[in-house]
């Protein structure tokens, strides 16, 4: 059996006395903590997805430690310009072990409700009517705007043929 679950914004596929680095927790160690956004269920080849999450499947753990990671080194450097720059980060996650994976389905008493309810809603609704409405008044009328008058046209100018120069003519 096996579950995948979002623990701290990221997605791991958890087992039974599995141990487990994840981001860091904010919890102290020896305590419990449960996950409730189980993603995947797979149960002897049964397989349960959830749309996003699987309602009532919770996974339990038990918070071990805190520990830090391997140190990445950033190192820059820019050639033949004497810039050298080196930086380092260990990042802290927390160690936990998987106690129990359940997936229980929602109770047959709580379904059996929410649909009573859902029969009776419509019962309810044809009851109560709504008492029939008055017609609305009836609004003034927007004044119109005076249509416009077309502009006169104005005439186009004539066009008159170029003057032959005596220079042309001669030519």
């Amino acid at each position: 059996m096996y579950a995948i679950v979002e623990i701290a914004g990221l997605q791991y596929k958890v087992e039974k006395d599995q141990r487990l680095y994840v981001n860091r927790l904010n919890v102290e160690a020896g305590k419990k903590v449960k996950f409730d956004r189980v993603l995947l269920i797979e149960e002897k080849g049964d397989v349960k997805v959830g749309a996003p999450v699987i309602d009532g499947a919770v996974v339990e753990a038990t918070v071990n430690s805190e520990v830090k990671g391997d140190k990445v080194l950033i190192f820059k450097k820019k050639r033949r310009k004497g810039y050298q720059k080196l930086n380092g980060h260990r990042q802290i996650f927390t160690s936990i072990t998987i106690n129990k994976i359940t997936a229980k389905a929602p109770a047959k008493k709580a379904a059996a409700k929410a649909t009573e309810e859902k029969e009776a809603a419509p019962k309810k609704a044809a009851a109560k009517k709504p008492a029939a409405k008055k017609p609305a008044a009836k609004k003034p009328a927007a004044k119109k705007a005076a249509p416009k008058k077309a502009a006169p046209k104005k005439a186009a100018p004539k066009k008159v043929a170029p003057k032959k120069t005596e220079a042309k003519a001669e030519k």
